[in-house]
């Protein structure tokens, strides 16, 4: 059985973490391939929108702590598997695709980091958010931190990381961490999911690239520019206007 399970449908892709008997708790080699899945969803034309979710009934208690004596035990094991858990969460950041993450149960520490880097968050009621790094002196990444301070601002990440205390999804949704709270969560963010798939990849390949840019304040000006005069070229954009035009749904491709 795979720890990760990937399920495309209609434009939609599935990523689900599949450990349900260690609440999904993610291991080396699975942020290892985190990242190489979310880097091949950029040129997959039969993915438009990616969710992001755990089996059973939990997002993910996290990294795997049960394995760091082995894989995390030194300052170089340590450097090492820090990189891999920022690939993985950076490349879910920059997949050229629509990312939400349907969160229920246990959303702490590593799996957090995993949450804030899609572009949406969806948690289900009952959903138990922490980042314990200060109940393990372990120092939040870099990646992670920025993506936290982002979405909560300086004094709630703070407060968050100085304190390691657990918050609810209500707590959730009022300090920003989520963006929508409800009574199922993969439901909603399927539905999300399969509005988003339907609209032109290469408008939300742009706006995503421009928008992580001025968050990140690192716009690539140049690139962006490049992104808009693509789809200004695009086959996609002359559809675009046919539909408009004849007043039917338009049928994007991509290119």
């Amino acid at each position: 059985m795979s720890d990760i399970v990937v399920e495309t449908k209609d434009g939609v892709a599935v990523v689900t973490l599949n450990r349900p008997h260690q609440r999904n708790a993610v291991t080396y080699q699975m942020w290892q391939h985190l990242a190489e899945l979310f880097e091949g969803f950029n040129d997959n034309p039969a993915v438009r929108s990616i969710i992001l979710t755990g089996s059973g009934n939990d997002f993910s208690a996290g990294a795997d702590i049960s394995e760091f004596e082995a894989v995390r035990s030194g300052l170089e094991e340590s450097k090492r598997y820090e990189i891999a858990v920022d690939a993985a969460g950076d490349a879910i950041y920059r997949v050229s695709k629509p990312t939400i993450a349907a969160l229920r149960g246990y959303c702490l520490g590593g799996a957090a980091h995993l949450a804030m880097s899609c572009d949406f968050r969806v948690a289900q009621n009952g959903a138990i958010f922490s980042i314990p790094a200060a109940r393990l002196s372990i120092v939040y990444g870099v990646s992670a931190t920025r993506k936290l301070f982002s979405l909560v601002g300086v004094t709630e990440a703070k407060r968050i990381l100085y304190t390691g205390k657990r918050f609810s999804a209500d707590d959730a949704l009022i300090n920003g961490f989520v963006d929508q709270v409800g009574d199922d969560a993969l439901s909603a963010a399927r539905s999300r999911a399969a509005e988003m798939a339907e609209n032109a990849p290469l408008t939300i390949k742009g706006a995503k690239f421009i928008l992580n840019g001025c968050a990140r304040g690192e716009l690539d000006r140049a690139s962006a520019e490049k992104l808009i005069d693509l789809a200004s070229d695009s086959g996609d954009y002359l559809e675009g206007r046919r539909a408009f035009k004849e007043k039917r749904p338009p049928l994007f491709l991509g290119k």
